[in-house]
């Protein structure tokens, strides 16, 4: 069964584990199964857990990957509570590709997409909250802070007033009908419109995102994951920036503050180090067969816990 999006950075996904030999690794993100049916295929001594909040997904993959036995087991959940579920003695990877697959964007049902139908934008179905509820109740302040935050949208406060004053004739129920009251031109010195950085913020409230980055590094750094390769995926700023401060911090031993005259803290609190000094992105060859892959960057951490 083919996959109907094309997975970012597999190259480099693939290059991240190759010095696993054996064991399991975690995909917290499984979407529609390319990267991890690229690291079994690698690998015919690898496992893989993988976990998806949404339905569409899981149920695709568990056909996808009829074959693969019980080299694969899925779970429905969000990644940042996976690592609560399963046992974690053998995982020597863990993947998380984080972000909106593009099957789910180009779904008009879902509502993700800028001239969608309908106004939506969970990841898990079940969930009661939408983007409808979002835009037609949150305050101007809520509107302008999520744009501020998720959005670093430098115009947060028109944005949200047009958003108040359309939704006061009558309630706004599509995406298409969203991106008509922002307005599709791109910010000044800039390639990206206003509507796409509006709906990534909206796309982040809804669905908690940032927390679920956070949640997740915190458990890991939690657990008695020991010996194994964090490879961790991000497309905007607002998550590499979260990555990139969590794999600085478990890399210092001493945490004690900079004022301290001598270490109180022990001096044992580094959990590993960082593999990637500098992100990996996509190579222009790539970008060129996948433009969603231009803001895809990969940074990895070997995890190795002081005993």
């Amino acid at each position: 069964m083919q996959s109907p999006h094309i997975p970012v950075l597999l190259n480099e996904v693939i290059s991240s584990f190759k010095s696993i030999e054996k064991g399991t690794i975690l995909d917290c993100t499984l979407g529609y199964g390319g990267h991890s049916k690229a690291l079994l295929d690698a690998n015919p001594n690898l496992k893989i857990i993988a976990c998806d909040r949404d339905d569409t997904a899981i149920n695709f993959c568990k056909e996808k990957f009829k074959d693969y036995g019980d080299r694969i087991s899925i779970y429905k959940s969000n990644f940042a509570n996976i690592i609560n579920l399963i046992d974690l003695s053998d995982i020597r990877g863990i993947l998380a590709d984080i972000g909106v697959s593009s099957l789910q964007i180009d779904l008009d049902e879902r509502g993700f997409g800028l001239n969608s139908s309908t106004l939506d934008m969970r990841m898990d179905k079940n969930q009661s909250f939408d983007a409808k509820e979002l835009v037609n109740t949150y305050s101007q302040s809520e509107l302008e802070r999520i744009f501020v935050q998720f959005g670093e949208l430098p115009n947060a406060t028109t944005v949200a007033k047009k958003i108040i004053e359309a939704r006061k004739i009558s309630p706004i129920t599509s995406a298409k009908e969203l991106t008509n009251i922002i307005g599709k031109s791109n910010l000044k010195n800039r390639s990206v419109s206003i509507a796409i950085l509006a709906f990534q913020a909206i796309r982040i409230e809804v669905n908690k995102e940032l927390d679920e980055l956070t949640n997740l590094l915190t458990s890991i750094k939690n657990s008695n994951i020991n010996n194994a390769i964090l490879t961790v995926i991000s497309f905007h700023s607002l998550e590499d920036k979260i990555v990139k401060s969590q794999f600085k911090e478990w890399e210092k031993s001493c945490i004690c503050p900079s004022f301290a005259i001598r270490c109180e803290c022990g001096n044992n609190h580094c959990i590993g180090k960082i593999i990637t000094k500098k992100p990996l992105q996509a190579t222009d060859e790539e970008i060129k067969q996948n433009s969603r892959s231009s803001c895809a960057k990969l940074r990895s951490f070997k995890i190795e816990r002081q005993r």
